[in-house]
């Protein structure tokens, strides 16, 4: 007799089973379930998992956590893995693989990502592993390897697919399904070239499957064919790529050979990647993962910026005292009212910038999902850090030149120097919790954070930042 299934909806769910319900994503949750059962079970689980979603994952777990997911995966998942990982985890997972082990995921990638992925072991591995993989392949890499990472030659594939001009359609399909044309998997269509392989033509997949297959190819290609030369820049590559609307675009040689092809989808990743590296730089910060970095390595990030904006508040207050004519009076020192509010806005400045960079990066980390369920109390703790260390830096060294620039009586000039530091301390840790607190306040009540985060946090902490500036100068002095 056969039993029905229970419905998991209401029925009790298996407890070793780390499976979520039936029309549910798996969740890092359930990954953690996983982990705590056996490798069978672990291993049902994986299957059932994005690789974009467990490359993400795997940041927030220890060492052993992730080699055990690693080791459950079978080698073709394990390449796709690696394509979605960060380059730092696809490096400590290759450290872990014999050479016969990275032969097999890369045979399952494409020509131009096993050349990325190459790049992250060591010389010995890289020449092991070219000499393990057939002559062709091998040489294939090694060519690709040799362009500048960031030109047309070094974003291209040599994985496609050309036919002749005299060919038919039939022709040209017969190649992508035929097994000496694994690059018909690349989904880049098909280049047309003439006897010297210069690109004269091309038809896109689609419209093979639309077209008779006894149509001659000539009959049926786009001869308006845009090509890139080999050094080209990728972004201006990528730029033609989606300024043509071009499925892809042939890359050539000096001679005008065919030797590569970029698809839209590289093209789109390299703008994609371009503008977010220069929207973190224009805040100050590095285009790496913030959320995921070390808060040391974020305060490294983040200084150069910091240093500059101490650099033109002291230099901002020395201009306001020149202009004002506010020397120290020798029972006031710094307590007049004008010394202390020249001083205002290097807090201002500074408070503004950490503010800014700590919102700017969570609204990335939002519209990334790089910020996963469960992980928004440690990342708002973590940027208060970075805020508050970023403070003591920048107010002792904005003290120090204050005491200088100051009170003629040694006390008074200490007073000042004291409370100028405390202030930027409190506001620039303030002001990363505003960072953070307002783009998650804003998500809470569906607003986009994008556009209501800079406004608010702006206002916020410039009136905040002079309140606590105003305030401490008035309690220490």
């Amino acid at each position: 007799m056969t039993t029905e299934p229970e419905d998991p909806t209401t029925g009790t769910p298996d407890a070793e089973s780390p499976e979520p319900r039936s029309g549910d994503r798996p969740a890092f949750g359930d990954l953690e379930r996983a982990l705590g059962g056996n490798g069978e079970l672990l291993a049902e689980f994986l299957a059932d998992v994005h690789p974009a979603d467990l490359a993400e994952w795997i940041e927030d777990l220890d060492e052993w956590q992730s080699g055990r997911i690693f080791e459950a995966l079978d080698p073709e998942a394990k390449a796709e893995l690696l394509i979605y990982a960060e380059d730092h985890v696809a490096a400590a997972f290759l450290a872990r693989m014999t050479v016969p082990q990275i032969v097999e995921v890369i045979e399952h990638l494409p020509a131009d990502e096993a050349v990325d992925l190459l790049a992250l072991t060591d010389d010995a591995t890289y020449e092991s592993v070219l000499r393990a993989v057939d002559l062709e392949r091998a040489t294939g890499l090694r060519k690709l390897a040799s362009y500048d990472a960031d030109s047309a030659g070094g974003l291209m594939t040599t994985e496609y697919v050309t036919v002749p001009f005299d060919s038919h359609v039939s022709d040209a399909i017969k190649v992508i399904k035929s097994d000496e044309g694994p690059a018909g998997d690349e989904g880049t269509g098909v280049f047309v070239v003439d006897e010297d392989g210069k690109p004269v033509g091309y038809v896109t997949d689609r419209e093979l499957l639309m077209t008779p297959m006894h149509t001659p190819i000539g009959d049926v290609m786009d001869d308006d064919l845009i090509t890139v030369d080999v050094a080209d820049d990728q972004e201006d590559v990528a730029n033609q790529v989606l300024k043509y609307s071009l499925a892809a675009v042939g890359v050539v040689d000096s001679t005008g050979r065919l030797v590569g092809v970029i698809d839209v989808d590289d093209a789109q990743e390299v703008l994609e990647g371009e503008l977010e590296e220069d929207l973190l730089r224009l805040v100050g910060t590095s285009p790496a993962d913030q959320t995921r970095l070390p808060v040391w390595t974020r305060v490294r990030h983040r200084l150069p910026l910091m240093a500059l904006t101490v650099l033109g508040g002291l230099v901002s207050a020395k201009i306001l005292q020149i202009a004002l004519g506010d020397e120290p009076h020798p029972t006031e020192g710094v307590t007049s009212p004008v010394s202390i509010l020249r001083y205002l806005p290097i807090i201002i400045g500074l408070a503004g910038n950490v503010g800014i960079q700590s919102s700017t990066i969570l609204v990335r980390a939002f519209a990334t999902g790089e910020l996963v369920p469960g992980r928004g109390g440690a990342l708002l703790a973590s940027e208060v850090l970075v805020g508050a260390i970023i403070g003591v830096l920048c107010g002792a060294a904005s003290a120090s030149v204050a005491m200088f620039m100051e009170a003629s009586e040694a006390g008074l000039a200490v007073g000042f120097g004291v409370a100028l530091g405390l202030a930027i301390l409190f506001a620039m840790t303030w002001a990363a919790f505003l960072g953070c607190a307002v783009p998650f306040a804003c998500q809470r009540f569906r607003i986009d954070p994008a556009i209501a985060a800079g406004p608010f946090l702006i206002v916020l902490s410039d009136i905040s930042g002079a309140a606590i500036f105003v305030g401490i100068a008035s309690i220490a002095l």
